[in-house]
C-alpha cells in the first residue's frame, strides 16, 4: 500500500484528493499546515507528498527545500496556483517531481500520482551496463534490483528523479545528454523550458554521490553540451573483471 501524506490547507480539495488517493489504494494522510506537514513528513516514510504551495506557517517552496536538505526522498507533486509560473520554476528546481496548476482535474491528477509511482520504479535501459544488477564503479554501487545506491558501502537517499538521472547516464558511459535531452528523458516534454531544473538536480545528486563536489568523478560536464557518466572509470572496472 503506497502511503501519502497531503499538504493542502483548502478543505475541499484536500479532502477531494484524498478520495480518490484512497480509492486508488493509498493510505492517506492530511495536514493543513506547511510546518505541520514538514515534521510530519521528517518523522514518518511516505511514498508520495502531495504538496499545496499557499500554506499557513510556512509555505510549500520552504518544505520542499527543507525536505530535500534533510535528504527525504519521497516524491513531491507540488501544487500551484494558475498565474504563478515561477512558482513552478522554483518548485522543480528546490526538488519537486512534477506539479500540477490549480484548478486541475481528478482524471489529470490520477494520472500524475500513477506516472510518479511508476518512475519510482524507474530502471533505465540496460544497454551499456554490465548485466548483472548490482554495478560496482569504484566507491560508487548501484542495486538496480533493490532501486539504491551506496557510497562506500553507505546508502545515500535518492530522490526518483535523481536516482533516474544517475542510471540513465551510467547506462550509457560516455555519452553526453544536453539538458533538453535529460529533461524529455526523466521529466516528460511537458517540461520544456525548465531546462535549469536539471542543473539543480544534477547538483544534488553531485553532492550525495560525489567525493569531491568541486571536481567531479562520476557525472561529468561537457562544456557546451550538458553532462555524461564518466565512461573511463565504466572502462577501468570491466578491464579489471
Amino acid at each position: 500500500m503506497w502511503r501519502v501524506l497531503v499538504i493542502e490547507d483548502d478543505d475541499d480539495i484536500a479532502e477531494l484528493v484524498s478520495i480518490h488517493l484512497r480509492d486508488l489504494g493509498c493510505d492517506v494522510n492530511r495536514v493543513a499546515d506547511g510546518e505541520t506537514g514538514l515534521q510530519t513528513a521528517l518523522r514518518h516514510p511516505f511514498d508520495l507528498i502531495v504538496l499545496d504551495i499557499m500554506l499557513p506557517e510556512m509555505d510549500g517552496l520552504e518544505v520542499c527545500r527543507k525536505l530535500r536538505a534533510q535528504e527525504i526522498s519521497s516524491p513531491i507533486l507540488m501544487l500551484t496556483a494558475k498565474s504563478e509560473e515561477i512558482d513552478k520554476v522554483l518548485g522543480l528546481e528546490t526538488g519537486a517531481d512534477d506539479y500540477l496548476t490549480k484548478p486541475f482535474s481528478i482524471r489529470e491528477f490520477i494520472a500524475r500520482v500513477k506516472a510518479i509511482f511508476r518512475r519510482a520504479g524507474f530502471n533505465g535501459a540496460s544497454a551499456d551496463l554490465p548485466p548483472a544488477n548490482i554495478v560496482q564503479l569504484e566507491d560508487l554501487t548501484i542495486d538496480r534490483e533493490k532501486h539504491k545506491v551506496l557510497v562506500k558501502g553507505s546508502r545515500v537517499e535518492l530522490t526518483p528523479k535523481e536516482y533516474s538521472l544517475l542510471v540513465l547516464m551510467a547506462n550509457h558511459p560516455g555519452k553526453s545528454y544536453s539538458r533538453e535531452d535529460l529533461l524529455n528523458l526523466i521529466w516528460g516534454y511537458e517540461f520544456a523550458g525548465y531546462e535549469h531544473t536539471v542543473n539543480s538536480h544534477i547538483n544534488r545528486l553531485r553532492s550525495k554521490i560525489e567525493p569531491d563536489f568541486s571536481k567531479p568523478k562520476y557525472i561529468l560536464t561537457t562544456w557546451g553540451v550538458g553532462y555524461r557518466f564518466n565512461d573511463e572509470i565504466m572502462r577501468e572496472e570491466i578491464s579489471t573483471r
